[in-house]
């Protein structure tokens, strides 16, 4: 983590509301601080800076762009985390994976618990993880590789990246799963396309999506 080089791109606000703030998170920035001041840059903080009662309520990879909801008060933020806790977010990424997928759709089910030795990596284990579910479908292949719509069911660290591992079909440009030509990527070829989230006011249903940049 020593050469994080965060991106110096403006931060994109896909919608605002005195409750919530989304904003499409781009691939290289840490979603919350790191140990240390050299990685202290994260979006929470670049949030913060324009929306100052900004609070957490989940987070994605560094490697990882896409849609991210912050709570501007502390309601929004229990109310949110509220719905991530009980998993009424449908959240929808879109990934280019190794190889070409020889299913159209499927669902894998595999417990997942961190690899201590080899940590942040996650494997799975079906002793001890905890469930983890993800429900993938082919959207097109071509070129030895594949791009896939992944709508995680829970949402276990490194989920989507292990999952597609285990599949055999890594996540292009992952830089703690993928080996050989598939790490030869300029990033990690995973995008948190939408979020469906019930308004923590008013509990309408809405959609927020960010385009996919590869």
């Amino acid at each position: 983590m020593s050469d994080y080089a965060p991106p110096d791109v403006p931060l994109a606000v896909l919608h605002e509301d005195h409750e919530i703030v989304v904003v499409d998170k781009p691939a290289g920035l840490l979603s919350v601080p790191g140990r240390g001041e050299h990685l202290s840059d994260c979006l929470l903080s670049r949030v913060q800076a324009v929306f100052p009662t900004a609070l957490l309520v989940h987070r994605l990879d560094r490697d990882t762009s896409g849609v991210m909801v912050f709570g501007l008060t502390p309601h929004a933020q229990r109310n949110l985390s509220m719905q991530f806790e009980k998993r009424r977010v449908k959240k929808t990424y879109v990934a280019r994976v190794w190889g070409e997928m020889a299913g159209k759709t499927g669902t894998v089910d595999l417990p997942l618990i961190v690899d201590w030795p080899n940590r942040p990596r996650q494997m799975v284990c079906h002793e001890t993880g905890k469930p983890a579910v993800t429900d993938w479908r082919v959207l097109r292949t071509g070129d030895g590789e594949s791009r896939v719509r992944l709508n995680p069911r829970t949402g276990r660290s490194h989920q989507l990246r292990v999952h597609m591992l285990a599949l055999g079909h890594v996540i292009l440009g992952d830089p703690l799963y993928a080996e050989g030509a598939a790490a030869e990527y300029p990033r990690l070829m995973l995008h948190s396309q939408e979020l469906r989230i019930s308004h923590p006011e008013s509990g309408r249903g809405m959609v927020f999506r960010a385009e996919v940049p590869f």
